[in-house]
């Protein structure tokens, strides 16, 4: 198991009162298929804000290098403690995995769960690149994030594109449409999903994830 910590061994939170306005703290925001969103006279659930470090994303990146350049995709889990109502990603666990040129199969989850557990912390999402593909969110893609999502509401999937313009994206599905979708499809494999019925797609970004300077990770690589 090889562990890499940035900055310090130690997990540590942004002090009270500076999370949101913090020069250093910046909202992840997205031009483009984000006018994937459409309007819905029903009022969406209050998320909990979570902050990422932006080092983490580059650093995963960085240890899928080798994957990517042979088009083999690479996932990882992603953790968080909550510290007043505000969720922090501090670690990245990268599990042993089968992956193909357009999926990523994580194997021996328990050795993911007893990380997060020893430490406290939620699972709260995923990354995954797409090495030859652009960034989306595929069906397979969304029923796996559904399993997230379905036991803490905040939580999100990031995707790795190098060969897309936009590099990386940050989605969740939509809630309730897209939820109940997924709830309700028993297909497998890749297959269509239909539209939910309040006119929303069934996925799109998170307006509630932050970039965040200061907060420092470790990364579990199990490969």
């Amino acid at each position: 198991m090889v562990t890499v910590s940035f900055p310090s061994p130690s997990l540590s939170f942004v002090e009270s009162g500076t999370t949101c306005k913090s020069p250093q703290v910046s909202r992840v925001l997205f031009s483009g298929p984000d006018e994937l969103h459409g309007e819905s006279s029903q009022p969406k659930k209050i998320l909990r804000d979570v902050h990422i470090s932006e080092r983490l994303m580059e650093d995963f990146t960085e240890l899928a290098r080798e994957n990517t350049e042979k088009d083999l995709e690479t996932c990882g889990t992603l953790a968080a403690f909550l510290e007043r109502g505000v969720f922090y990603v501090t670690t990245l666990i990268i599990p042993k995995q089968e992956s193909t040129a357009n999926s990523c199969q994580a194997m021996n989850e328990v050795d993911v769960f007893s990380i997060q557990n020893e430490r406290d912390l939620y699972p709260v999402g995923w990354i995954h690149t797409h090495p030859s593909q652009g960034c989306f969110m595929s069906s397979v893609d969304l029923h796996t994030h559904y399993s997230y999502q379905v036991m803490v509401p905040e939580a999100f999937a990031i995707v790795v594109a190098p060969t897309d313009s936009s590099s990386h994206g940050i989605f969740k599905l939509t809630d309730p449409g897209g939820m109940e979708i997924l709830r309700d499809c028993s297909e497998t494999g890749f297959h269509p999903h239909k539209e939910p019925e309040d006119g929303n797609p069934v996925y799109e970004h998170c307006s509630n994830v932050y970039k965040n300077s200061n907060l420092r990770f470790e990364i579990f690589d199990l490969r």
